[in-house]
């Protein structure tokens, strides 16, 4: 995002408050609800955004190419866990972890270990699954949510990974090695100190600013939701165990939220059993319009079809049979 689009968007922002201020708007009892949970879930959730833009450009600098290959020199019927489970230590949002898996598949290794880190990565990494905690009022509710979440994502992205590309297929639109596969950053000369800090604050700024853009949407969108949408509406829904989950898991598709922050939008649906919620948690890193746009200009047609197919049943399943345990 160039730098004059962040001040615009600064400016609009202080002279729409100003308008306000000066039209005592803020007397409204509706808009000053609404300020008040876009502000609490922009500030929980920035902490986690901030850390997570921090690992991610440590990750895209410092971490080496043969560090993901050795992976790739394992048996074939170890890579899939194998790489599934590699998630938990490459805390990347869903955005950066299509650019990783895309390289993966791309040298060699096995397509359906690539999409199962791809899908993995922004579920089980440990900054998410700690926001997870924070967001759900940690103890054993927070726990609950966080081994949930954890083994649900892993399911999912081990049997997509599988069914998508079990024998094979071909994925990947451009499969040339070295032919737009790049992850942000490969031209810079990382050889130096100054280069590989120059590189660093560079993707820091980057992911920075593209994840907090979705988390300030995604904030005010639940907050427009849960001010001004009557809640015996949300009631009706959220009633239905299947429909409630499914309508979750459409507003995770929609507010295309960063997966470092998702559960502090999560646990704002007050309405919607705790099933619901852990529907929208596993779905959204997996699949939201954005990650749409990305998987069509990275991976064959067919693919977002067989991911839906594959991946709304066993969540949908997942999160009634995680209901029916967890009271």
């Amino acid at each position: 995002m160039p730098i004059w689009q962040v001040s615009l968007a600064f400016w609009v922002l202080f002279l729409v408050v100003l308008a306000a201020h000066g039209l005592k708007l803020g007397n409204v009892a509706q808009l000053t609800t609404f300020g008040v949970i876009f502000a609490s879930i922009v500030i929980e959730a920035m902490p986690f955004i901030l850390l997570g833009a921090l690992v991610s450009a440590a990750v895209a600098v410092f971490v080496p190419d043969r560090v993901f290959a050795r992976i790739g020199r394992l048996p074939r019927r170890l890579q899939l866990p194998g790489a599934t489970l590699a998630g938990f230590g490459f805390p990347v949002c869903e955005c950066g972890s299509v650019p990783i898996g895309r390289r993966l598949i791309a040298r060699g290794l096995h397509p359906s270990a690539g999409l199962g880190f791809m899908f993995s990565a922004p579920i089980l990494n440990p900054i998410v699954l700690i926001s997870t905690w924070v967001a759900f009022g940690g103890g054993t509710r927070g726990a609950e949510m966080v081994v949930g979440r954890a083994t649900l994502g892993f399911i999912v992205a081990m049997t997509a990974g599988y069914v998508i590309a079990g024998q094979r297929t071909s994925l990947l639109r451009r499969e040339k090695q070295g032919d737009g596969c790049e992850l942000p950053g490969d031209d810079h000369d990382h050889s130096d100190r100054e280069a590989r800090s120059g590189a660093f604050l560079e993707h820091l700024i980057g992911d920075l600013l593209f994840m907090s853009r979705f988390l300030v949407l995604g904030a005010a969108a639940s907050a427009l939701m849960q001010t001004f949408v009557p809640q015996d509406i949300l009631s009706g829904v959220a009633g239905a165990a299947v429909i409630g989950i499914l309508a979750l898991m459409a507003f995770a598709f929609m507010l295309a939220l960063c997966s470092e922050a998702d559960a502090f939008v999560a646990t704002s649906f007050t309405a919607f059993p705790l099933s619901a919620q852990l529907g929208f948690l596993v779905f959204g890193p997996i699949l939201d319009a954005k990650l749409a746009a990305i998987y069509g200009a990275t991976f064959r047609p067919p693919f977002i079809r067989r991911l839906v197919i594959v991946a709304v049943p066993l969540i949908l399943a997942g999160s009634l049979l995680f209901g029916a345990l967890v009271t």
